[in-house]
């Protein structure tokens, strides 16, 4: 029974990403993840058939130039966000790759309305800062224990009292020894 949950949901998923829209422009190079976003909305851009690693996605929608990189598949990839200030309509999308231009468009709805699709990844994901990865629930007891076991002042005072009578006793016995006759 486990296993036949864990298809359907996998052939749930496959299904609900293979409904993503994207809107494609005639010549099939460029494409906005969802095609119709809401204003403020983050969106995915993607662009094939260049030969250079960056390119630059400039529209009246965006907040700013996107920019585009290779992807491991070899399009170009990128992402932007769409000004909040914008009314519903549709907007051009320009790419610039190298010394060619590609357009396609992307389609903002109203503030209400539910956009098509949520944004699609932009590209490998890439770290620019260590991730607090945490312990869960042993994370707190892991650094009381850090703390517990290292030496702390009742650690400190013990060892110099025991170092204390240790020196006392060579004291004692090395000047016993300097009275004895030999």
């Amino acid at each position: 029974m486990g296993s036949l949950r864990v298809s359907l949901c996998a052939v749930a998923a496959l299904g609900a990403v293979a409904a993503v829209p994207a809107a494609y422009a005639a010549d099939g190079g460029v494409s906005v993840s969802p095609s119709s976003p809401r204003p403020g909305g983050d969106i995915a851009l993607r662009m094939s058939g260049c030969a250079q690693k960056t390119a630059t996605a400039a529209s009246t929608a965006f907040v700013a130039d996107a920019r585009l990189t290779a992807g491991a598949d070899g399009t170009l990839v990128g992402d932007s966000r769409i000004r909040s200030t914008l009314t519903a309509g549709t907007y051009d999308v320009k790419v610039a790759c190298g010394d060619t231009s590609r357009t396609g468009a992307v389609t903002v709805v109203r503030q209400g309305a539910r956009p098509s699709a949520p944004a699609s990844p932009s590209g490998p994901a890439s770290p620019v800062a260590p991730v607090p990865a945490g312990g869960g629930g042993t994370a707190h007891a892991a650094a009381v224990d850090a703390r517990a076991a290292g030496p702390g002042t009742a650690h400190t005072v013990t060892g110099l009292v025991l170092a204390g009578v240790a020196a006392t006793a060579v004291a004692l016995r090395s000047a016993r020894r300097r009275r004895e006759p030999r």
